[in-house]
């Protein structure tokens, strides 16, 4: 079985790639999604207790905890200390489950892929990149994105040059949503034929 990891800096189009390989029939393990599985369930109570008031019911209100975390990096640290090892025995349960069944090729779509040391975890990396104005349009239309926002994001983020050079595969999702496809396509043929 082939892991594939999936990445690209935010307003890339890396959800959109992420369903492309879906539709093509690869099983994809969405971070982000198992995040918010997470917030409304086996992380709740600890991030109630690491950050008390952010839990509401039985399940993570993500804008207080954004209100907690935003703007404290020794918050966020904490955050992200309790949440990434949860993520990341999601996702390898995920792998071990396709492992057993057969499965060819998964799709592991971790947005901080590089940042989190998780290339270890993959046999091929896929980034998704957009030039940088195009990037800059899609991320500044998104509700409550400020200039601010976006700025400290991509501090955190290794640079999408480095994450290119560093990449089996490219898909570049500027040249419209057929030419993604094709794209995505062919990765999957490459890998799937070379097994």
């Amino acid at each position: 079985m082939i892991v594939l990891g999936l990445t690209g800096s935010i307003g890339m189009g890396k959800t959109t790639t992420a369903r492309m390989f879906a539709e093509e029939g690869v099983p994809v393990h969405d971070s982000d999604a198992a995040v918010h599985r997470l917030y409304a369930g086996e992380a709740a109570p600890a991030v109630e207790a690491l950050f008390p008031g952010t839990v509401v019911g039985c399940a993570v209100d993500r804008e207080r905890l954004a209100e907690a975390v935003v703007g404290r990096p020794d918050a966020l640290a904490k955050l992200e200390a309790l949440i990434h090892p949860m993520v990341r025995r999601d996702a390898d349960r995920f792998v071990e489950e396709h492992r057993k069944k057969g499965t060819p090729l998964v799709l592991l779509d971790i947005p901080l892929l590089f940042e989190t040391a998780g290339t270890g975890r993959v046999d091929r990396i896929v980034v998704v990149t957009a030039p940088q104005e195009v990037q800059r349009q899609r991320v500044l239309a998104r509700p409550g994105m400020t200039e601010e926002k976006f700025a400290a994001i991509l501090a955190r983020q290794v640079p999408d040059a480095e994450k290119r050079q560093r990449a089996d595969f490219i898909v570049d999702t500027s040249h419209g949503m057929e030419a993604a496809r094709q794209a995505v396509c062919d990765i999957i043929a490459q890998l799937t034929e070379a097994n």
